[in-house]
């Protein structure tokens, strides 16, 4: 076996500091380490409470091989569940759906409560018998991971070992309270994907930074310009970046969407788009937000699932459905600006003689924070 590369580079300051390896973006084994370090070991983004919003909805999640079940329960709690019956390992939901009030496996019909208890077990003592002194029901509810949901993102810690969720990411909880609001879904035109040839971390690398916006964006770099920017740099949190020039969409007699409420002055011309650790990707402006959650398919593929919601409901706002659509197009075509330079640099990372590449010191900040970041928990866990 190799022996693991060394990240002391990766983990000095900008200044100095080379990027992460090659290994680390076209090698299995090391996407294999990331997988139980990076992905495992905190709080990633699986999918979207929006996905389930009654009591009993209940959606599949294939999470890096790991099976699991997104479920709403009766006090519209969410829970994510291994998708695996305690009888015999049979998956008990395999397409989106609402169970009502039973998660019922459809090999025994073993059932469980939407809060993942062992309700009925038939036969199990023998024909007609529901009961067994061996099989204790209170002991074989479902395996339950640690979730939280944010910004209607569903976060899921799969080794059950980070720290709380509201303690990790308090100084951006803090920093965003001003949208602690309810979200509104745009509705279909405001939820696409991106299936992308790239290895995860380079769509947050990109994300994190506007030093690229007047080669990649010309168009968003027509009013919201490299200056205009700022950079966002929370060590071993969060990274991002912010515009002082948010220009709300207008429609063809001036309307606008509704803002949110009780928002500071801040939010009057400005936008944060900030990196979640590990693989959310989300924005915040007065009238709107969005959230991206990377699904990584392997070391050199990913799947983008976006998601845009607004201040208030379409209900409310029926007038404004064109300006939805549209607003969701010009979202979308932005992230597909970026997909030609991250597929390129996944490309770029089968050059043998490439070091992981050097900072700019002034522009490169978040990226880096990012690489440090990954660094730090894969030191972590080959010393655990």
């Amino acid at each position: 076996m190799n022996k693991p590369s060394s990240l002391e580079s990766v983990m000095t300051s900008v200044n100095r500091a080379n990027g992460l390896p090659n290994a680390h973006y076209i090698d299995p084994v090391v996407f294999a380490e990331e997988r139980q370090s990076v992905l495992f070991a905190n709080w990633s983004g699986i999918g979207f409470g929006k996905d389930i919003p009654e009591a009993g909805d209940a959606k599949p999640v294939d999470f890096l091989g790991v099976p699991l079940l997104l479920v709403r329960d009766q006090d519209g709690a969410v829970h994510v569940y291994q998708n695996t019956c305690r009888h015999r390992g049979m998956v008990l939901v395999d397409e989106p759906k609402n169970i009502r009030g039973t998660i019922r496996c459809p090999y025994h019909s073993w059932c469980y409560s939407l809060k993942g208890k062992l309700r009925a077990a038939p036969h199990v003592g023998g024909v007609g018998q529901n009961t067994h002194e061996d099989v204790k029901m209170d002991e074989l509810g479902l395996i339950t991971f640690r979730s939280h949901v944010w910004q209607d993102v569903i976060f899921v810690n799969i080794d059950g070992n980070a720290a709380p969720f509201e303690e990790v990411h308090a100084d951006l909880i803090e920093r965003w309270q001003e949208f602690d609001k309810p979200l509104y879904h745009g509705g279909i035109d405001s939820s696409f994907q991106l299936e992308v040839k790239t290895n995860w971390k380079l769509a947050v690398e990109n994300y994190c930074e506007s030093y690229h916006l007047p080669w990649v964006h010309p168009g968003l770099n027509s009013y919201s310009r490299l200056e205009d920017h700022y950079n966002i740099e929370s060590r071993g949190k969060y990274s991002g970046q912010g515009t002082l020039v948010y220009r709300q969409m207008q429609g063809a007699e001036g309307e606008v969407f509704p803002d949110f409420d009780d928002l500071s002055d801040k939010w009057d011309t400005g936008g944060e788009y900030v990196a979640v650790y590990p693989n959310v990707l989300l924005g915040v402006q007065r009238d709107h937000t969005f959230a991206i959650v990377l699904e990584p398919k392997d070391c050199e593929n990913t799947v983008e699932h976006i998601e845009i919601y607004y201040a208030k409901s379409g209900e409310q706002t029926a007038g404004l459905d064109h300006m939805r659509h549209q607003n969701a197009q010009l979202w979308k075509t932005v992230f597909e600006e970026d997909i030609f330079v991250v597929e390129g640099m996944q490309k770029g990372r089968h050059g043998p003689m490439f070091d992981g590449g050097r900072f700019s010191p002034a522009m490169d900040g978040p990226t880096h924070n990012f690489h440090h970041w990954v660094a730090t928990q894969i030191e972590t866990g080959r010393a655990t």
